[in-house]
């Protein structure tokens, strides 16, 4: 059995529910979802890393996703709301959020203290030594978040087809039912293929990122000497 037939064959690349448009489904599910969490979850953190309150909120909710079942979550939103493209997003973001917002608490909690110090010396307010001290030196902690909250989500979404949504999931389990084994391994191989791609993009941001926030690290220290 040749388990790349179903990807050679041109024909399941085109037409209706070919892999194109189920890859374009599972990139849609994935960025709503954790543009959604973030949006959500990054002024949360900042706000909790930043005056040390509600840590107990970060703590729940990391250890309750954890907890969760993704598919049960995802066949009760079903039954209480029916199918569609945004109740499986807003399963998704769900899941999403814990990781972005821990992500995000803890890279604002742990900026350096010197810096931060030397910023309200200079007379910075609360406003400014977030957007100009401890952001910066977030956003390498901020965007793992984001890269583990978007391999979450690369997964969860392969379960969305067992619910009637779309994307890859869709493979495996039409596979399935016509025993269909090249098949199931397509949905399986993309899937797999497509959290590594994005692993990796996410990765190479996370270090660029770091990369230029290490300057600003040393730039505040000698700013507040080179004053005094």
């Amino acid at each position: 059995m040749n388990i790349f037939a179903y990807l050679q064959d041109p024909a399941n690349w085109f037409g209706p529910d070919n892999i194109l448009n189920l890859l374009l489904q599972h990139l849609a599910y994935t960025a709503a979802s954790v543009a959604i969490g973030a949006a959500i979850a990054i002024p949360l953190g900042i706000l909790i890393g930043h005056t040390g309150r509600g840590s107990f909120l970060v703590i729940g909710l990391s250890n309750g996703a954890r907890a969760i079942p993704s598919l049960g979550l995802l066949v009760l939103v079903v039954l209480l709301l029916g199918t569609g493209f945004f109740k499986t997003v807003f399963v998704l973001t769900l899941l999403a959020l814990p990781a972005i917002l821990t992500a995000t608490a803890a890279g604002i909690h742990g900026a350096d203290p010197g810096a931060v110090h030397a910023a309200r010396a200079l007379g910075m307010s609360e406003g400014q030594v977030v957007r100009k001290v401890e952001w910066p030196l977030a956003v390498p902690l901020v965007i793992s978040g984001l890269r583990s909250a978007t391999l979450q989500v690369v997964a969860t979404t392969t379960v969305a087809a067992f619910v009637g949504g779309g994307g890859l999931g869709r493979l495996l389990i039409s596979g399935q039912r016509a025993n269909d084994y090249p098949q199931m391994f397509a949905g399986a191989f993309l899937i797999a293929l497509l959290a590594i791609v994005l692993d990796l993009l996410l990765g190479a941001i996370a270090w660029l990122a770091a990369r230029r926030a290490r300057p600003r690290t040393k730039t505040i220290p000698s700013y507040v000497f080179a004053s005094t």
